[in-house]
């Protein structure tokens, strides 16, 4: 009798993301004004110069120099940056994308591997029928409902408003009004007041999820910032920066000359629903967004270590390949929610 090989990883596994943004676009108006939306102007990005003061951090050989010190801070520190503001008679910020929600969360895209795939699909299924994407469309809607996308925007802002819609063939649906500053960015609790709207939210984002029915979402923030006050469009990551001299040291990002946001950092966003990873340190960060190793940029810190067999493709495989799945609901909840997020999760061929 031939011997089974034992299955394995394939070595090429991508998955296309299943929360799929457009870029959010800025615009600005009157809080009063807000049903009239749809035609306000668009923020621009324009350029500022500006000089600046010499503020790094010495170097030690250097902390009692005063001489030095005094001579550098005589040096102008020119810069020039783009800046977006609100026009002088506008006090709010309008922010739109739209959003599609996509079934088949556990089919690969690209796959060599035919019994890997057909076990791994068979493994998401068995989540969905035991378990259902409730809890992770929850989550996703609370993301929306509380302008966590807004990013720096929502920081600070007097009043906050999300109108999220579904979209059939280009037309817009009722809409659901969420004051977003009534949730909290710390956890997914829901105000008694928008239960209701937050579960049919939920319910929609779960129905495309699981393929049930054709998803798309028009997502409208207003965030009443003050008149002539700066907003905060992604900030782009210039590359090739040749010759430095002369060049900007702060570039937006801007559609058709229109200051808009990132759909990656959107996605991020959306995605910020891991409260499942070990936190023996108790560093108390509350959601982080879903990453395979869970990884916070900011703080060059990666949550879901290897080591402690917490990270994604340990959970994967464990459920996968052994028949394992994660003991914590809330690391099953993760490792799909990995694969809602998209990437290339391969097995390389080398060890």
């Amino acid at each position: 009798m031939a011997k089974t090989e034992p299955l394995k990883t394939a070595s090429v596994l991508a998955f296309e993301r299943k929360l799929d943004p457009s870029d959010a676009l800025f615009s600005a108006g009157s809080w009063d004004d807000r049903d009239h939306g749809s035609q306000w102007p668009a923020v621009t990005v324009r350029e500022k110069s500006v000089r600046g003061t010499i503020s790094n951090r010495l170097k030690d050989r250097d902390q009692n120099n005063t001489a030095k010190l005094d001579a550098d801070i005589q040096q102008p520190n020119l810069q020039t940056v783009d800046v977006a503001t609100l026009p002088s008679d506008a006090d709010t910020l309008r922010v739109r994308f739209t959003l599609r929600v996509l079934g088949g969360a556990g089919a690969p895209s690209a796959c060599n591997n035919a019994d890997y795939q057909q076990k791994l699909q068979t493994t998401v299924k068995q989540y969905v029928e035991q378990i259902g994407f409730a809890e992770l469309a929850s989550r996703y809607a609370v993301n929306l409902a509380s302008g966590r996308f807004l990013w720096r925007n929502r920081v600070g802002a007097e009043q906050v408003e999300v109108l999220v819609s579904p979209l059939a063939q280009g037309q817009p649906g009722p809409a659901w009004g969420f004051d977003a500053l009534s949730f909290s960015l710390r956890n997914f609790d829901v105000p008694q007041p928008a239960e209701a709207k937050l579960q049919a939210l939920a319910k929609v984002i779960e129905q495309g999820l699981s393929g049930s029915d054709y998803v798309l979402l028009d997502v409208i923030a207003y965030a009443r910032l003050g008149d002539g006050q700066e907003a905060y469009p992604s900030q782009e990551l210039i590359l090739d920066k040749g010759d430095k001299k002369g060049q900007k040291s702060k570039t937006l990002y801007t559609v058709a000359n229109v200051a808009a946001i990132h759909s990656q950092k959107i996605g991020n966003a959306l995605r910020t629903i891991d409260t499942w990873y070990p936190d023996d340190e108790g560093a108390n960060l509350g959601p982080i967004a879903v990453e395979p190793y869970g990884s916070v940029t900011s703080q060059g810190k990666a949550y879901r270590q290897p080591k402690h067999k917490a990270d994604f493709y340990n959970l994967l495989d464990n459920w996968v390949l052994h028949d394992k799945p994660p003991a914590k609901v809330g690391d099953q909840h993760y490792v799909i929610a990995t694969l809602v997020r998209g990437g290339v999760f391969g097995a390389s061929d080398k060890d």
